[in-house]
């Protein structure tokens, strides 16, 4: 699948380029795969001087900032490392839950060769997240998440540990969802194997908010991609 770069663009100024990422594609290089295509080499092709102010997970899709110069670069960097920056995801999860303003503060720390983590009280670093329901469906959840700090899968297992685990992410103990687990007259025709309604971890980063070099703030949001979108609408037509 070639991606074309500028057609991911939400916002673009001097300083910065903020994106919508497409779910399976790397934010760096992968040190597997040299061929394949990746965020920060495809910004580097549109804008030389292109650096990411942070990442997001090889299946995780949304919004995604881009520094188009040095001083921007450090501008964000500063911004996240005081916590300034909001970062909201939406995240379907397993089960019905109602969470309101629920915070997970749990530290974590990486597992089986830095491809996972665990809950890690004496070795692990601090991670807090806040989780609000925003719609709750027959067996699933939209969860918004808001990250306070930035840990790898921080949102994943910190909703692992409220028992409700991102839908389709097995390494969390997430389940996959089926059409025939949400319409209940669902016939499938013989033969045929129902796949899942989203083939990857149903986690989309939907907003950002971080001044601009100006000292002007703004919330930056991506849409969702199709795939998150289909899971949406289906869970909502037949809840």
């Amino acid at each position: 699948m070639k991606v074309n770069f500028e057609d991911l663009i939400v916002f673009e100024n001097d300083d910065y380029i903020l994106i919508n990422k497409p779910p399976h594609i790397a934010s760096l290089d992968e040190r597997t795969n040299d061929r394949a295509q990746s965020i920060i080499r495809l910004a580097k092709a549109y804008h030389p001087d292109a650096q990411l102010g942070h990442r997001l997970d090889k299946e995780t899709s949304g919004i995604l900032a881009i520094a188009k110069n040095p001083e921007a670069y450090r501008h964000l960097a500063m911004q996240f490392e005081h916590r300034e920056v909001t970062k909201r995801y939406h995240a379907v999860t397993n089960g019905v839950h109602d969470f309101d303003g629920i915070s997970v503060y749990l530290p974590i720390s990486p597992i089986k060769d830095g491809t996972a983590v665990k809950i890690d009280r004496e070795k692990g670093k601090i991670a807090e997240t806040i989780f609000n329901t925003l719609q709750a469906y027959r067996t699933t959840t939209l969860v918004e998440c808001m990250p306070v700090t930035g840990r790898m899968h921080q949102i994943r297992v910190h909703l692992m540990c409220l028992k409700a685990p991102i839908v389709n992410d097995p390494t969390y103990g997430g389940e996959p969802v089926f059409l025939s687990d949400v319409k209940r007259k669902f016939n499938l025709k013989q033969g045929t194997e129902e796949l899942p309604l989203i083939q990857r971890v149903a986690l989309h980063a939907h907003s950002l908010t971080f001044a601009l070099l100006n000292g002007e703030e703004q919330t930056f949001v991506a849409p969702y991609p199709k795939d998150f979108g289909v899971l949406v609408k289906q869970l909502e037509k037949f809840s």
